[in-house]
């Protein structure tokens, strides 16, 4: 034939017949256990195909570390006609499904009837519940995470745990529980000034050493404290109007100036420079090298000046009153160069950032109980928060960005904020009365609050400059109680 097609047909034809002198032989089909299957699977150097079909399996396989293999007959692959190459991969396979313990060990014996019984592994067909597994685990090779590089692990940060309790109490017999006064101030020489009734009290914070630094008499009281910067002189405002300046060192007063009418319950020191507010309405700008009393007069709050501070680089002084306002003067000026009203109570909270230049809290009392953040070099007002409760004192970490605030009306507490998102880091509870006085160690991890209760209690809530990153909890867990005087 001449037809290319039909002899090629004829060729396949005959070749896809069997030869007449092979016979034809029934196959017979052996049932598929379970063992037999798992060890298929295994068993790469399995040649015994089914000469139907090829099968194969998709199914998730858990961690079997843990796990009797003799329960399914699993015997190790003993094939002599294994290459070496085939052996290698066997090993890898069984460490990468089994873990790095079993690429070498040989699956033990089917255990007896006691042994089935009572299993002595419990984790057949169970997780394994494992917690913080490196990623390099997961891989099919046994490397160490020094061997494998390209692949960074950023520690995990826990948060920092402040301590709830204080880790000393003071008692502070006759501590005035009043708004508008200011009588505890810390000195960078680790020393706290406490004004009880008409006497000045210094509590030496390493000696813990008590000593009575002056005493008014009966027809005058303490109404403010505030150490100079360098932490050797004291000023004492009184009730009388005056400020007295005391040598703490020689315990001896070395002046007393005059100048305000009624009470002055806020001071604040700018180097050689004193400010002093008072119930007269006015601050006073006092240079102690200076003969005369005062050197200028401020003028502008309408109410009692209940609140002082200088910024951290002297440049501006802000002042709050009983007018529910907030003055911002430079060194020159007898005029407020900012004012805001926003606060609906009295602004005794005043803290000046120690990070950011010219970022100013305010804290307001009991109709407002806001603090309020601004930017003095903008003159703008950044954000505000109600904290549910009079703010009586503000002060930032020296450490961290963050700032801690006291309360009184109504619930009398210490909040630990995060600036700026002002999330809660931990609110301090104990005092029974407002928490009206607030000042902070000199190494700024520590502060001391003082309350009507009579007591002054001390807590670590700021971490050190090196231990800023850590978790570990900061100071002395220890607690004593003893009394100022």
């Amino acid at each position: 034939m001449d037809d290319p097609m039909l002899s090629s047909s004829s060729s396949s034809t005959q070749l896809n017949q069997p030869p007449p002198t092979l016979p034809r032989t029934p196959m017979a089909v052996q049932p598929e256990t379970p063992a037999r299957h798992i060890e298929r699977m295994l068993n790469v150097n399995h040649h015994h195909r089914s000469p139907s079909r090829t099968i194969y399996s998709d199914r998730f396989i858990p961690s079997r570390s843990g796990s009797n293999f003799g329960l399914f007959d699993i015997k190790s692959p003993t094939n002599s006609q294994c290459d070496e190459t085939s052996s290698a991969y066997t090993t890898l396979l069984r460490a990468a499904l089994f873990g790095p313990d079993t690429a070498g060990v040989i699956p033990p014996a089917t255990p007896d009837r006691r042994g089935l019984m009572n299993p002595p592994n419990q984790n057949i067909f169970r997780f394994k519940s494992e917690t913080r597994r490196s990623m390099h685990s997961l891989l099919p090779f046994g490397f160490d995470d020094d061997v494998v590089t390209g692949v960074h692990h950023s520690p995990v940060k826990t948060p920092r745990k402040v301590p709830r309790s204080p880790y000393k109490v003071l008692d502070a017999p006759a501590l005035q529980d009043d708004f508008y006064l200011n009588l505890v101030d810390w000195s960078s020489h680790n020393v706290l000034a406490v004004g009880l009734g008409n006497c000045v009290y210094l509590w030496n914070a390493c000696s813990s050493k008590v000593t009575k630094l002056c005493d008014l008499g009966t027809d005058d009281s303490v109404c403010s404290v505030g150490w100079a910067q360098r932490g050797t002189h004291l000023a004492v405002g009184t009730g009388n109007g005056k400020v007295q300046i005391w040598d703490a060192s020689r315990c001896k007063r070395v002046r007393t100036m005059e100048g305000h009418r009624l009470r002055i319950g806020a001071l604040a020191w700018s180097s050689s420079m004193l400010s002093s507010g008072s119930r007269d309405k006015s601050i006073l700008q006092r240079d102690i090298r200076a003969q005369e009393d005062f050197v200028s007069k401020l003028s502008g709050h309408k109410s009692e000046v209940c609140g002082l501070k200088w910024s951290y680089d002297n440049r501006e002084l802000a002042s709050g009153g009983n007018d529910n306002r907030l003055f911002v003067w430079n060194q020159h000026s007898t005029q407020p160069v900012l004012k805001y009203c926003e606060h609906t109570a009295a602004v005794k909270a005043i803290a000046w950032s120690p990070h950011l230049h010219g970022l100013l809290a305010s804290g307001g009392g009991t109709a407002d109980r806001c603090i309020r953040f601004w930017n003095t070099t903008t003159n703008s007002h950044l954000s505000c928060m109600d904290t549910g409760s009079q703010v009586c004192n503000l002060v930032w970490s020296k450490n961290v960005n963050e700032l801690v605030s006291t309360h009184g009306y109504s619930q009398n507490q210490i909040i630990v904020w995060r600036y700026p998102t002002m999330s809660k880091l931990a609110t301090l509870t104990g005092h029974t009365y407002r928490v009206l006085y607030l000042a902070i160690s000199p190494d700024g991890q520590t502060i001391v609050t003082g309350a009507g209760d009579e007591t002054l209690r001390f807590w670590n809530v700021f971490p050190s400059p090196k231990s800023q990153n850590t978790g570990s909890e900061i100071g002395a867990s220890c607690l004593g109680r003893t009394i100022i005087r």
